[in-house]
């Protein structure tokens, strides 16, 4: 049987691949989007070997926006790691419950704290310089700018990085917050087990609880009322008849 640790490892390798073409393609954008070449699209060459002075800065912006990503990135799976190494999941127990837990062991505790505050403030700086490089990005744009492909190629591989970014954030923010120790890359379906509240008290008559035994005892009690009416219309029927038959 496969361990579950290499699993683990397994899937945020992954995950971390399939994310590395989105990164470089959503912060090299001076080499990737399509620009203006006389009367023809540029090439990634032609992108490549452009020395005009702005784009030439563009270009060195978008490097170091890169290179921010791989550190950040360095610090996302040094955490990843150490989390499939240390920490397991298990959901029997509530989420926030590993605080209680961790404290116990002291060693733990404080390095689980370092690691989420190097990932907050190296997502933060990160998030800074892509902002810089989103910006000087739309200049370059507007002086290269070859057809609506330019523009399409440009919101697609920004928000393709902004979705990264965002995730990120909540996952950071939210562990030095709550000193807890959330996931980047492990993630499951979320299994709707009740119904909805305005559903139940639209149906039930301002009902607010909808546990299903709850519910069930609302409908075994309608569905009784309804048989002793038909209980009732059939000893009436009977009394109808009898005085017939005599």
């Amino acid at each position: 049987m496969i361990d579950t640790d290499l699993k683990q490892r397994v899937k945020v390798c992954g995950i971390f691949f399939l994310q590395v073409y989105k990164v470089m393609t959503g912060t090299m954008l001076s080499l990737f989007l399509p620009q203006n070449c006389g009367d023809k699209m540029c090439t990634l060459t032609e992108n490549y070997e452009n020395s005009e002075v702005y784009h030439s800065i563009v270009f060195y912006w978008n490097c170091l926006s890169a290179l921010t990503f791989f550190c950040y990135y360095m610090i996302e799976l040094r955490r990843e790691e150490w989390c499939v190494k240390y920490l397991d999941i298990d959901n029997d127990i509530p989420d926030n419950s590993l605080k209680e837990i961790i404290v116990k062991e002291k060693s733990l505790d404080q390095k689980m704290d370092r690691l989420n505050k190097y990932y907050y403030n190296t997502l933060c700086l990160n998030c800074g310089v892509y902002f810089v490089n989103i910006m000087l990005t739309v200049k370059m744009i507007k002086d290269s700018y070859y057809n609506n492909s330019t523009l399409s190629c440009f919101v697609s591989f920004v928000l393709l990085v902004m979705m990264k970014l965002y995730n990120s954030f909540v996952v950071a923010h939210q562990s030095v917050k709550n000193d807890k120790m959330m996931s980047a890359y492990m993630s499951e379906f979320v299994s709707y087990n009740v119904l909805d509240e305005d559903y139940v008290k639209e149906k039930y008559n301002g009902n607010k609880n909808n546990r299903l035994e709850d519910i069930t005892d609302v409908e075994d009690k309608e569905f009784s009322d309804v048989c002793e009416e038909e209980k009732e219309k059939e000893e009436v029927k009977v009394e109808e008849i009898i005085p017939i038959v005599k």
